[in-house]
């Protein structure tokens, strides 16, 4: 038996190639990079990866621009070996989107994201927010581990499940060992 969760999914899928949807696209580029949004665009995902509609969640939509991430090119005070900028930012694209919604909203931790569409310049992307000093949090026994103090920035440490899948912590077999305890160990030879 299927469940309204399955068919909202479909519904989603179906949408992609309609007027709306370009409209809605059109409409999100021409907004700011990070948006507080009033409910999830996908209720579906949001749920999955640990949503609910209760005070303390909030969520935010995220425009993260395609293509390779480089450094910029150092203006000065490097020998010629450190000025290069060939290398990429080894994130993906959802562990920068969800630290860039932590530096809007510094107040909130991250529980989880998930992406909602792509055009060909962008990624869009909902990110999930729980408020930790709110009382509802505190109370709630699936979520009140966000309240602990070894939870707070668990972005920037790579904590949430796009980090961990960024820094290779979620590979089995022969790979994995290179990868554990740290990107760090084995010479850095993770990635």
């Amino acid at each position: 038996m299927k469940s309204f969760y399955n068919y909202l999914e479909k519904t989603m899928h179906d949408k992609r190639d309609s007027p709306e949807w370009r409209n809605m696209l059109v409409a999100w580029r021409r907004s700011h990079a990070v948006v507080r949004t009033a409910k999830p665009f996908r209720l579906d995902r949001a749920r999955q990866v640990g949503y609910k509609a209760k005070t303390g969640f909030i969520v935010a939509r995220v425009r993260v621009i395609r293509g390779g991430h480089k450094k910029t090119r150092p203006k000065a005070a490097r020998r010629s070996r450190r000025m290069t900028i060939r290398k990429n930012l080894k994130m993906n694209y959802l562990w920068i989107a969800e630290q860039r919604a932590q530096r809007r909203f510094p107040n909130m931790e991250i529980l989880n994201s998930y992406n909602i569409a792509q055009d060909g310049r962008y990624y869009f992307s909902e990110v999930i927010l729980v408020d930790p000093s709110r009382p509802e949090i505190a109370k709630d026994k699936n979520i009140n581990w966000m309240t602990s103090n070894k939870h707070t920035g668990r972005v920037f440490r790579g904590l949430t499940s796009a980090g961990r899948k960024s820094r290779g912590l979620r590979n089995k077999g022969n790979r994995a060992i290179k990868v554990r305890p740290s990107l760090g160990a084995w010479g850095h030879k993770g990635k």
